[in-house]
């Protein structure tokens, strides 16, 4: 049996089950007709967007990409459309005042991850449209599902609506940034801006156009995400004092102390043995598991492959062998100090017997509800110092506070109710184990509930071959069109 009817079988229900009245409202057969007509120019829209890479992290093109989305919100029907400066790389403020009753917000990021040509088997700018099993046509490209993809579909939503002729449902705030692959250190500059804050008021919510199909048709409702730091610890001969000022013979290392070890053996007090319990001094409390997420975590695990997820993420074993439902709350409950990359010294062919004065440990600590980043940072700091550490450099790049909105919300209740009416029963989660910058919208002084929605599938996000499914041959998994119309239909139910 067919686990995600398409959003036609969703029209045809609603036509069957209506007043007259809401028969003429609920009827999207013309915007389905413009999606359709204009499915070439949307997906074209896309490839260029994705051949335009904003890198924060390595300063390319952030001007140009905030010039570009603030292009494709004026094509989209936004009025006013403002490129905001930051102490960092600028982000974009639009507004479409459609006289409606109800105003939405959205978030959208624009930057994407770096990437190495050489580790795809499709270049990651051309965003090429090939043959994936299992799903049919996808786009591969950097940014393709992280988050281009859906964002390009939300467009052609409001496209469409337009092109019909109808009047928006609902008036729209956009926020855009493009820093949020280093942790959005400035969103709250955007955000905060007296404009932006004000029209952001009176908003019912923020959500952020996302794929939230899996390829078995399961679609999970989360109700916030965890909080992140990104940040590196520098050891170097320099600061410690001890070990070489430059790269040296590594034959001296009898006699002369090594800055990689010492980063080493820094890193080794952050975490028990088996390196999964965080043992910094004084760190920040996790806030339990509420029986609600308790009982939310179990249904989710009855209903998702346990078998699905770990051929997915290419694992055997989950952390101390634990069960499928105990995983999952580990997952969703615990902080986490994890080492990204470790750069020092000679790391090309062959050996180079060097020994460097200078090593490099990228890290990033999620944060759960209850913990916050300035706090985090703070009690790492003082543990380093007090273990004899205190000369490694601590640099945060980046990071905000865990977000959280409760179910029952209109922004989330309306995504609940239709995705029952499409014969969809979400799953809903307690947070995501990844993160986005949503404490701005959830906490002081806005308040404001915050989530994700849409349709469609993709994945690969930071990795090769990302992609973004454009022509579904999966009966369970919605295509490009598909997620453009649960955009559609999302705006008209936010604006019930």
């Amino acid at each position: 049996m067919r686990t995600a009817p398409t959003f036609l079988a969703l029209a045809m229900a609603l036509t069957v089950t209506a007043t007259t009245t809401a028969r003429a409202a609920d009827d999207f057969a013309d915007v389905k007709r413009e999606v359709t007509a204009h499915h070439d120019e949307a997906v074209k829209r896309l490839q260029d967007w994705i051949a335009l890479p904003s890198i924060a992290a390595e300063n390319l093109n952030s001007n140009e990409g905030a010039e570009r989305m603030a292009q494709l919100a004026r094509e989209a029907g936004f009025q006013k459309v403002t490129i905001i400066s930051t102490d960092g790389k600028p982000g974009v403020f639009a507004t479409l005042d459609a006289k409606a009753k109800k105003t939405v917000g959205l978030y959208f990021m624009y930057d994407v991850k770096q990437f190495d040509p050489a580790e795809w088997t499709s270049p990651p700018l051309e965003a090429r449209i090939v043959d994936k099993p299992g799903f049919g046509k996808v786009i591969v490209g950097r940014g393709a599902v992280n988050q281009k993809g859906p964002e390009a579909a939300f467009l052609a939503a409001l496209h469409a609506i337009r092109g019909t002729g109808r009047k928006m449902p609902v008036n729209l705030v956009l926020v855009a940034e493009g820093e949020e692959e280093i942790g959005s250190p400035h969103i709250g500059q955007i955000v905060h801006t007296p404009e932006v804050e004000a029209a952001l008021r009176g908003c019912v919510g923020v959500f952020m156009p996302s794929a939230m199909q899996d390829p078995d048709g399961i679609v999970t409702v989360s109700l916030g995400a965890k909080g992140v730091v990104e940040l590196e610890l520098v050891s170097s001969g320099e600061k410690w004092g001890r070990g070489p000022g430059k790269d040296i013979h590594s034959s001296l290392k009898a006699m002369v102390d090594s800055p990689a070890w010492h980063l080493i053996k820094a890193l080794d007090t952050l975490v028990s043995p088996d390196g999964n319990t965080i043992t910094i001094d004084n760190y920040p409390k996790p806030r339990p598991l509420s029986d609600e997420e308790r009982a939310m975590i179990a249904e989710a695990s009855k209903r998702r492959s346990e078998e699905t997820a770990k051929k997915q993420l290419s694992v055997q074993h989950w952390i101390d062998d634990l069960p499928w439902e105990q995983a999952n709350e580990r997952l969703e409950s615990q902080p986490t100090v994890n080492i990204e990359g470790l750069v020092g010294g000679y790391t090309g062919t062959g050996g180079k017997t060097v020994l460097p004065h200078r090593a490099v440990a990228k890290i990033d600590l999620r944060l759960v509800p209850d913990m916050h980043k300035d706090d985090a940072v703070a009690a790492l700091k003082a543990h380093l110092a007090a273990h004899g550490f205190g000369d490694i450099e601590v640099n945060v790049t980046g990071g905000y506070d865990p977000t959280s909105t409760v179910a029952s919300s209109r922004l989330i209740q309306a995504q609940i109710a239709l995705l029952k009416r499409a014969g969809i029963e979400p799953v809903l989660w307690p947070r995501n184990a990844g993160s986005y910058p949503g404490y701005v919208f959830t906490g002081e002084p806005l308040k404001l509930a915050s989530g994700h929605f849409g349709l469609g599938h993709g994945s690969g996000a930071h990795a090769p071959d990302e992609y973004y499914v454009i022509e579904s041959t999966n009966a369970k998994v919605e295509g490009f069109d598909g997620a453009t119309m649960s955009f559609v239909r999302y705006l008209y139910e936010l604006a019930k």
